[in-house]
């Protein structure tokens, strides 16, 4: 995959490292981390660039990607003047990592679609040490474009995609039982 542009909001135990990946496979990464100190910390490590808000890190990129706490978290760093999708470029692809509620994907992605930005819900399997190693496993739901688009980073040093399910149906990603191909 080509360089690109991405961003990268939420630096927990399994963003923080995923973050890492996207940056080492030669991406320019911009995060956001609400404790601007991991945000500098991961910068300090990493390379690339911090914002001060998601919206901030989501201008002028190619993807985002989230992997924040909960659901109220998300729709947090996604919605509102500073959420990522005031941020986002028509078109841009936004990559939910997080483990929410399928109530909480629908209506971010319909939020995202009245923007005309692309939603790819993608929760993901295989805790810390997957995140570090690399070797996660996604769950795919959304539309089949956007994850085309998306899937490039997903598998280039950043998740092992063993169990790749793209269904019509948004929240499908998070409802699909976490099993091991």
């Amino acid at each position: 995959m080509a360089s690109k542009k991405l961003a990268f909001i939420g630096l927990g135990v399994m963003g923080y490292p995923m973050a890492g990946h996207l940056a080492a496979a030669g991406h320019e990464v911009t995060v956001y981390n609400r404790t601007a100190a991991k945000a500098e910390a991961w910068v300090a490590q990493y390379g690339g660039k911090m914002a001060l808000t998601p919206a901030k890190a989501a201008e002028g990129v190619d993807m985002v990607m989230a992997c924040v706490g909960n659901d109220n978290d998300l729709r947090g760093v996604c919605l509102g003047p500073d959420g990522a999708f005031a941020g986002m470029a028509q078109g841009t692809v936004f990559v939910d990592h997080t483990t929410v509620s399928a109530a909480v994907t629908r209506a971010l992605y319909e939020a995202a679609e009245t923007r005309e930005i692309a939603f790819v819900d993608a929760p993901i399997s295989g805790g810390q040490a997957g995140a570090e190693n690399g070797q996660l496993s996604v769950m795919c739901g959304g539309d089949i474009a956007p994850y085309e688009k998306a899937e490039p980073a997903l598998v280039e040093k950043l998740l092992e995609v063993r169990d790749r399910l793209i269904r019509a149906d948004l929240g499908d990603g998070i409802e699909t039982p976490y099993w091991s191909a």
